[in-house]
């Protein structure tokens, strides 16, 4: 019988406290920093050869002030997480994204009767490009958590294709999670990772979105295979006699959105079209940055008249399709304030909580019960949260104690003879073991980031190798680990086993594994763009 596995908070607090044990046992010691300017942006490096011994400072009591010295550390990113969930959890009441699912569905069954798409097989078209709709989701703004909702809609719509509830978690968590694993542009893994190396956000771009394509080919092209093996023999499916629960349900609560388009949500369009324009008069040309290449564009203009284009057949149609049109366009602004005006964490921030608050709005939602949403939001976020906060308290007792440069000292000593591929290869090993205890991806970019960036300059690695070292021991294993809330309730919703989905999912993951792998060697092997 095994122990029940501690909670995340016990396990970081049990690393605290490991760490101030370690301030009594390794002696102190410094390396020299200087701050140099790297791709037109500052950067603090550490001189290799610089390193000395100094006297070290023990912790004690210290343990319990570490938590509240880690947020004041990470206040940045624990602000970005809060306004992010509570943003999405609005929108998320409104069933939004729901009808866009449904509409694309609906979409995807005309074609049908087109010979070519026959001959492609529909069920295949569905699949992929829902697994793809979701893996954007994943790779652009990090949904995880969002998953869940949609886990009990789309099962039964793979069960009524002929497939089994693997199929449908897989269409929805799995694929979400291929794009959190291969992340472009997710604030979550991606930006506070490079924020933490100091490495301009999103550089890189060109690599991950290859990284992308690779990984969701394989992934989804894994899964079509799987649903073709289901669909011929269902007897197969692990989940052939659970999944009778799902076939005497049917698919009838599917379809029970109220379509509808509030006068408010008039409103706000014009309110946020009158926004744009300001913005295109004092902002008519952007310089977007991809990398070390840069192209001036009228980028925001452009995307006002779209936005006005767009949205008036989306109002006339229903207001969650506007609503939809309002995250469509979230991201398209936070990518040209990224790439053209440097945005960081306060203005990523107040992006995605202006989404929340128009798309409430829209909804004809009044202030209390956006409000009231928005706490919703961020309780259900805040355990990420205050693991950022706890997890920054495990640095905090290691540079107190000045044993954070011997650590970094001795690991680069051991690891001198392994070179790039070597040492990049371990990185990721131990990303991927730690994030089989500690699940969340901003918690661990707060807790080894700051450790595996300055060691990568010692031994001669690129900090962006290092960030996609992290991104993919950081994805993978989400899918598997039993520490993932998020896992756990995909799996609880579709009624499957957590035994029976080890079972699928352990040789797809170690393809995956070793795929990204693979996929590191270029950016240690070869000259890349943003590495």
């Amino acid at each position: 019988m095994f122990k029940k596995i501690p909670h995340t908070y016990v396990i970081i607090f049990y690393v605290i406290v490991i760490a101030a044990i370690l301030t009594w046992i390794i002696p102190g010691g410094e390396y020299d920093r200087e701050t140099k300017i790297v791709n037109g942006v500052e950067r603090t490096v550490i001189d290799k050869d610089s390193f000395h011994y100094i006297e070290r400072n023990a912790q004690t009591w210290q343990v319990f002030s570490a938590m509240f010295k880690g947020f004041e550390k990470q206040a940045g990113i624990i602000v970005l997480i809060l306004m992010i969930g509570g943003g999405f959890w609005i929108m998320n009441a409104s069933r939004s994204i729901d009808v866009g699912i449904f509409s694309f569905l609906k979409f995807t069954r005309r074609l049908e009767s087109k010979k070519f798409f026959k001959a492609l097989g529909v069920n295949n078209i569905i699949i992929t490009l829902v697994m793809v709709m979701f893996s954007i989701f994943g790779a652009v703004f990090g949904m995880s958590e969002e998953t869940i909702a949609f886990v009990i809609i789309v099962v039964p719509l793979a069960i009524s294709m002929g497939y089994d509830s693997i199929v449908g978690v897989c269409m929805v968590y799995v694929a979400a999670h291929l794009g959190f694993a291969s992340a472009v542009l997710n604030p979550f893994t991606i930006g506070i990772a490079q924020g933490i190396a100091d490495l301009p956000l999103f550089s890189g771009l060109e690599y991950r979105i290859f990284c992308w394509f690779v990984i969701n080919t394989f992934g989804i092209g894994w899964v079509l295979w799987y649903a073709k093996r289901v669909k011929e023999k269902p007897k197969r499916s692990l989940m052939y006699e659970i999944d009778a629960y799902w076939r005497k349900r049917g698919t009838s609560e599917v379809e029970s959105i109220e379509y509808h388009t509030p006068k408010m949500a008039w409103f706000v369009y014009a309110f946020i079209l009158i926004c744009l324009v300001i913005f295109s008069f004092f902002y008519p040309q952007s310089e977007l940055k991809i990398g070390n290449s840069s192209s001036i564009i009228p980028a925001i203009p452009v995307a006002t008249g779209l936005f006005a284009i767009l949205c008036i057949p989306a109002l006339l149609k229903s207001g969650h399709y506007f609503v939809l049109n309002i995250l469509a366009f979230t991201i398209v602004f936070l990518v040209i304030g990224v790439m053209g005006y440097g945005w960081y964490l306060t203005e990523i921030a107040t992006l995605f909580f202006a989404m929340g608050i128009f798309s409430g709005m829209a909804m004809n939602y009044n202030a209390n019960k956006i409000t009231k949403l928005f706490i919703e939001g961020t309780k259900d976020i805040l355990t990420a949260a205050l693991i950022v906060g706890l997890a920054g308290g495990i640095l905090v007792i290691l540079e107190d104690g000045k044993i954070i440069d011997t650590i970094l000292h001795g690991v680069s000593k051991s690891m001198a003879g392994l070179g790039k591929i070597g040492s990049v290869s371990v990185m990721y090993v131990i990303q991927t073991f730690i994030n089989v205890i500690i699940p969340s991806g901003s918690a661990k970019a707060a807790l080894t980031m700051p450790v595996m960036a300055p060691f990568s300059d010692l031994v001669n690695v690129s900090r962006q190798a290092t960030v996609m070292a992290f991104q993919f021991g950081d994805g993978f294993t989400n899918m598997i680990t039993p520490t993932s809330g998020v896992l756990i309730g995909a799996l609880g919703i579709a009624k499957i086993p957590y035994e029976k989905w080890v079972k699928w999912i352990i040789p797809f993951m170690v393809i995956l594994i070793i795929l990204g792998w693979l996929l590191l060697l270029p950016t240690v092997l070869m000259e890349l763009n943003g590495f």
